[in-house]
Formats: structure tokens, C-alpha cells, sequence
């Protein structure tokens, strides 16, 4: 078995792009429901909404197995494939992203914390991963999911949450190991604003 951390990182060029489908169009101005979820920092239960500060949060379907291939399947879903992309890209610019005012940085999948905490020390992350594995926190967001396998999975979208209320979202997220880039870019605009 190979426990690579560079494992699911490559990205196959012809992937079906997402569309924006209106799923995520409710989501400015609306404030984040106060749900508290497991999270890798030794299953301590966070709720986004009582944060206060910039918190970026970036929801994907699954992170990929170690030593087990990404099945063919998965490739046709648009936007499915490239969570661990898109995790090490918001680890490899999770400094840049603290600097720019981001005060709490947050993966969130419907996976166990068990297996997001294997993720975590695999990729060796510098954040947490919040489990919402019984949906509590899609369905109050009303955030778009699909099924794969039999298991409901969140949608690949991003959310900056200022002291509890969305302020800025990305979706549908494509490619998405520049998303983290696209948040950068994002932050020095708004601090350029101000």
C-alpha cells in the first residue's frame, strides 16, 4: 500500500467541468446555523457560526484512500474529483491565507472524523477537517449534494463567514486545486478595498 502524501494529487485533464446550477445562489448575507461538528483536533466539537472573525470554509465530496485508485466513475461526475487537491492546496497557502486576515480555516466533508484525521496526518495539515457525516450542517445551509456509492456527499463549495454570516462563496468549484487561489485573490481585493 502506498502512503504517499502525494497520492490523488494529479489531476486528469479532461475532466467534465461543473456548471453553476443556482444551488449556492441563497447562500450571501445568510448566517450559518449553529451546529456543532466533530473535528480532527481530537474530535473537539466546533460551531462556525459562534466564530468570530474571517473563517474560510471549503466543502468536498471525499478525500481519496491511500493505495486505492480513483474509479473511472468517479472522473464523469463534474466537480467531483480533486478534494485532495484541493485540501493540499489550502495547506500549501494556509500561512498566506492567516496573513491575509483569515482567522479559521476549515476542511468539511461528510466523512468520519476517524478517516479525516488519517487524511489530516497523511497530508499533514496545518487545519482542521470538521465531519458532517449526518448532514446536519449541508441541510441547514441547504447545500447541494450527490450520491455516490449509496452515501450522501456535499458538493465542492467554499464559504467566507464573517462572525457567523457567509460573505462570499465559491461555486461551483473548478479546477479545484486553485482554490485556495482564487481565495487569495479574493482577500487582497477586499483588503485593497478598505
Amino acid at each position: 500500500m502506498n502512503n504517499s502524501p502525494i497520492q490523488h494529487l494529479d489531476l486528469p485533464h479532461d475532466l467534465p467541468v461543473p456548471v453553476d446550477d443556482g444551488a449556492c445562489d441563497h447562500l450571501i448575507g445568510a448566517s450559518i446555523p449553529s451546529i456543532t461538528l466533530p473535528s480532527t483536533a481530537d474530535g473537539a466539537p466546533v460551531d462556525v457560526s459562534s466564530l468570530s472573525g474571517l473563517t474560510i470554509v471549503f466543502c468536498y465530496p471525499r478525500t481519496g484512500e491511500p493505495g486505492v485508485a480513483v474509479p473511472k466513475e468517479w472522473d464523469l461526475i463534474p466537480g467531483a474529483r480533486g478534494c485532495t487537491p484541493q485540501v493540499c492546496g489550502f495547506r500549501d497557502t494556509s500561512a498566506e491565507l492567516r496573513g491575509l486576515g483569515v482567522q479559521h480555516l476549515f476542511g468539511l466533508s461528510t466523512q468520519d472524523t476517524p478517516y479525516q484525521t488519517e487524511a489530516k496526518e497523511r497530508l499533514r495539515l496545518p487545519f482542521n477537517i470538521l465531519s458532517d457525516a449526518e448532514l446536519k450542517w449541508v441541510q441547514g445551509l441547504n447545500l447541494p449534494t450527490f450520491e455516490w456509492e449509496g452515501k450522501l456527499l456535499v458538493k465542492r463549495i467554499t464559504m467566507a463567514v464573517q462572525d457567523g454570516r457567509i460573505i462570499e462563496k465559491w461555486y461551483p468549484v473548478f479546477p479545484s486545486d486553485r482554490n485556495a487561489y482564487e481565495v487569495i485573490e479574493w482577500l487582497r481585493k477586499r483588503q485593497k478595498s478598505k
